[in-house]
């Protein structure tokens, strides 16, 4: 799920229009995720070589993923294990965000790229001569992916972002200099290689709306270690390969990776149709494997393999001090990950679609992108806690669904338009919007607080309003007693309206009144594009590539 890298707007690469290349096959499949584009050095950086560089930039996509169990799994032996964490770098970066943030909520977002930089011990063997000398070319990423994990601590989806999106980046610090540099439009990975992670959490956070909250960077190096950590990952293949440039040779069926066999798996190319459609399934099914048997309880359990696991990881990521060091955070989220299992695990890529002022790169596709981002914004929420016998006993409620409930949505603030977009979001959600309108106080200021109505003479109006509440930020109590709006007009839905029937004869209609307090609907449907370019980790068990 994404990318940066230090290469400038003007060094564009010239589309091929031939059979087979990468953009007649955007062309043919827009729903599959993309893969991650041909990596190009800088100009002048383009020397010769094996094209290791470029075999070597899939891995950030595979080791960062790995990373995202430092988080989400081996952090469960954080109290027994101090010693091993010691071992990870850290990087402070928030005094050099300098837009406006995102509010915190109680997910956790973390930021994780992939750093395809030949310095330190064990990268530079993968890379060309260039690789070998000073600082290695530079530091480029030409992965990103935000890692959120819900309120609960038991479901996570890894967001990938294409390296080559074009987005508009923000104002950010230059990271060597710290000088402010404006905002502009460019590929995404090119906030890293100018401005580093501080530039990309920003930029993530302008476009998106999401609060990051943590970053973990990670190089090449640690990859093998990792896999080996893990006892190896077992593949299945649909035929043999026998590939010089990956230097991998394998049997049909399956077959048991250590970490050198997992970095030619993961680099191979000449392999099936040998299209980066096909690699990247690949890849993300590799992932998903190694997301399995790093939550499996055997990991977590198993006192040598979870140090073996920490100490790799350790040795080859870089955290935020406040991620590193927080103790108390990362007990709790310890704690939880427990409950996380391969199947709340999932890889998602952004819906994009080719960029039409250069068909090379690519640009998210609306609204289906929001649409993610809301959703993860609105994932606030923790388990309810179970009514007991008696209070379920004395208040016996109806089952009305949100395709059930009618709902009039009233702009009660100053904002313009404000009522059909909170409309549109509903209907998205099943929900019968009857009507939108304004309600404004006479002296003409925004009501402070939203607010759910329902006639006092409607039986069931609670039962309908709860079902509404239970899809808003923040949750208002229902009210008996509903207003009269100011102006009225009637709502076209922009998706098709379902046929149902109503819970109770005569259904009420709930009255919404948007206040200045509101914040989002609850999104738990998401588009075609996204369902399509997202697999569950728990569903590629036996799945032969």
């Amino acid at each position: 799920m994404s990318d940066q890298w230090s290469v400038s707007v003007q060094d564009r690469r010239v589309a091929s229009t031939q059979p087979g290349s990468r953009m007649s096959r955007r062309a043919a499949a827009s729903s599959p995720p993309p893969p991650p584009p041909e990596d190009l050095p800088p100009r002048g950086h383009r020397g010769g070589g094996d094209g290791g560089g470029n075999k070597m930039r899939v891995l950030a996509w595979i080791s960062i993923a790995t990373t995202s169990l430092m988080v989400a799994g081996a952090l469960t032996g954080y109290t027994l294990y101090r010693d091993a964490f010691s071992n990870i770098n850290q990087r402070p970066v928030d005094k050099d965000i300098i837009n406006p943030r995102p509010p915190e909520t109680g997910a956790l977002n973390v930021l994780l790229v992939g750093s395809d930089t030949r310095a330190g011990k064990g990268n530079a063997q993968y890379g060309q001569k260039l690789a070998r000398t000073a600082d290695a070319g530079g530091k480029r990423t030409d992965t990103i992916i935000l890692m959120h994990i819900s309120p609960n601590r038991d479901q996570a989806r890894l967001i990938s972002f294409p390296r080559d999106s074009m987005v508009q980046i923000p104002k950010c610090k230059n990271e060597t200099t710290k000088q402010e540099m404006p905002p502009r439009r460019d590929m995404i990975n090119s906030a890293y290689s100018s401005g580093g992670v501080a530039c990309t959490m920003s930029t993530l956070e302008t476009l998106t709306g999401i609060r990051v909250d943590h970053f973990v960077e990670v190089d090449f190096s640690g990859f093998k270690n990792i896999v080996d950590a893990l006892g190896g990952i077992q593949i299945c293949l649909a035929n043999g390969v026998n590939d010089k440039n990956s230097h991998l040779t394998l049997p049909k069926g399956k077959s048991l990776l250590n970490g050198e066999q997992a970095l030619g798996y993961v680099r191979l190319r000449h392999y099936g149709d040998g299209s980066d459609i096909q690699r990247i399934k690949r890849q993300q099914i590799f992932l998903s494997k190694v997301v399995q048997k790093a939550t499996s309880s055997q990991l977590l359990t198993d006192v040598g393999k979870l140090r073996d696991f920490i100490k790799a990881t350790a040795k080859s990521v870089t955290m935020d001090p406040d991620l590193a060091n927080d103790t108390t955070q990362l007990i709790e989220i310890a704690t939880s990950a427990q409950k996380m299992t391969a199947g709340g695990v999932k890889f998602t890529t952004i819906p994009w679609q080719p960029d039409p002022e250069d068909t090379n790169r690519v640009i998210w596709k609306q609204p289906d992108a929001n649409d993610l981002f809301n959703a993860i914004k609105s994932d606030v929420d923790l388990p309810e806690p179970a009514a007991s016998a008696s209070t379920a006993a004395s208040t016996p409620k109806i089952n009305v669904k949100p395709e059930q409930v009618q709902v009039q949505v009233l702009n009660g603030t100053t904002t313009q338009g404000k009522a059909k977009e909170v409309a549109d979001l509903l209907s998205k959600e099943g929900f019968k919007v009857t009507g939108v309108g304004n309600y404004l106080a006479t002296d003409g200021k925004s009501q402070p607080t939203t607010q759910v109505r329902y006639a006092k003479k409607a039986t069931d109006g609670a039962a309908y309003s709860d079902v509404l509440v239970k899809a808003m930020q923040p949750k208002p109590a229902p009210t008996a007693g509903k207003l009269k709006p100011t102006t009225t007009s009637t709502y076209t839905s922009p998706v098709p309206v379902p046929s149902t029937t109503p819970a109770t004869a005569n259904p009420p209609v709930i009255q919404l009144i948007i206040g200045e307090d509101f914040k989002s609907v609850k999104v738990t449907k998401l588009p075609d594009s996204v369902t399509n370019s997202t697999i569950s980790a728990d569903k590629q068990k036996n799945v032969c590539t």
